[in-house]
């Protein structure tokens, strides 16, 4: 009997250390190494316009093309260069590029984000690609004052091996224009599972990209029409502009840690796609509240479920900053799109300029009738705990 445990108990370890080891050298959740660029090169930081007098040899990235080595309060003409964090970061000039090998496990999901920032040209934008997948962001929106604003782009992985790489396809009349970048971190994703009385996947967007403690502007979720390949698992960002993922350390989030603020209007759009039976109704409940971000006032949301579509206010309320909402329909389909997108293009009122809009949480679709009493029920719980109280 001691034998056969004493064999189990050998073979569970052989296997454990066979599986550690298979992860062995995975990159982590967190910054790529390096990824602030706050690691002098080997000759130190250069000091005066940043470049160096060879090709720029930056650790743990490969550079190609004119890559700069910028620093906080740097001057180019009469324009002071933004650093997002820290003291340094690094330019890409025309056609330039630096790029990390990284170990990840193949078939999986990951999450790459990033600070990024214009500089001479208002049509500037950056590349971001793990071969083959690849997509180019616009920087042209300016989303707050600060000149820069953090991103997220997700891809999945096709081999162990993989290299993610950042490149300026511009090219301007000075060659050393184009994006500046900074903090760059990487999150592997795990699709959350499905509820039995929740149609919605991820709906309360606690699963999502990688957030910097010390950021306080967000992650910016640029287009993405794949639902398979999200930095938000189960939604995508079918328009123009992006929406904004909150977290609870700068912003005001209804429920758990995280949520989406909607910005830009229409060109702000977040959508998904949820399981349903014909001919059945159900309803669309949802959070919808403010960030405390100081959000010029009114805010609304459009929603839409099926071909069921409602305008709905958020009503301030000085006890609680959200309030439920919901809408009934009937699936006409196995498949059923809900959607979200703010109605008005809100700006913050302590500097005019930075876009804000509604923030949107917990969304759940259930049969119609599931979720009546647990919300107004738990409501009346309340209510009558309050008159026992008094």
């Amino acid at each position: 009997m001691e034998i056969g445990r004493s064999s189990r108990y050998k073979w569970v370890t052989s296997f454990l250390v066979l599986l550690t080891c298979s992860a062995a050298g995975q990159v982590e959740d967190g910054p790529l190494v390096n990824g602030d660029f706050e690691t002098p090169p080997s000759g130190g930081f250069s000091s005066g316009d940043g470049f160096s007098d060879g090709p720029l040899v930056l650790p743990s990235w490969k550079t190609n093309g004119t890559v700069e080595l910028v620093e906080s309060g740097q001057k180019q003409g009469g324009m002071i260069l933004i650093v997002p964090q820290g003291r340094h970061a690094v330019r890409l000039g025309n056609d330039a590029e630096i790029s990390q090998e990284l170990k990840v496990e193949k078939g999986s999901i990951y999450s790459v984000t990033f600070s990024a920032a214009r500089t001479c040209a208002q049509l500037e934008s950056l590349n971001v690609s793990v071969p083959p997948a690849s997509q180019t962001i616009d920087l042209q929106t300016l989303y707050n004052v600060q000149g820069w604003d953090s991103y997220a782009w997700a891809f999945q992985a096709e081999e162990d091996d993989a290299r993610v790489v950042f490149t300026n396809p511009g090219m301007e009349d000075d060659p050393t224009c184009g994006p500046i970048i900074d903090d760059i971190a990487i999150k592997k994703l795990f699709t959350p599972d499905k509820s039995k009385d929740n149609a919605v996947l991820n709906g309360d967007f606690e699963e999502g990209p990688w957030m910097f403690r010390n950021a306080s502007l967000g992650v910016l979720l640029p287009t993405n029409l794949d639902e398979e390949t999200s930095s938000l698992p189960g939604w995508i960002v079918e328009s123009n502009r992006a929406v904004r993922y909150i977290d609870t350390y700068h912003f005001t989030v209804p429920e758990g840690k995280r949520a989406i603020e909607l910005l830009s209007g229409k060109e702000g759009i977040i959508s998904q796609m949820v399981e349903t039976k014909p001919n059945k109704p159900y309803r669309l409940t949802f959070l919808l509240g403010h960030a405390g971000d100081s959000c010029k006032q009114p805010l609304a949301v459009m929603a839409f479920a099926g071909d069921q579509a409602q305008n709905i206010h958020y009503t301030p309320n000085s006890n609680s900053s959200f309030q439920i909402a919901n809408l009934n329909f009937t699936a006409k389909a196995d498949r059923t799109r809900v959607a979200f997108y703010s109605i008005y293009y809100n700006t913050r009122s302590d500097d005019m300029s930075s876009l804000c809009g509604p923030v949107v949480d917990d969304v759940r679709v259930e049969v119609s009738g599931s979720s009546t009493f647990r919300v107004l029920g738990f409501g009346f719980m309340l209510w009558l705990l309050v008159l026992v109280l008094v």
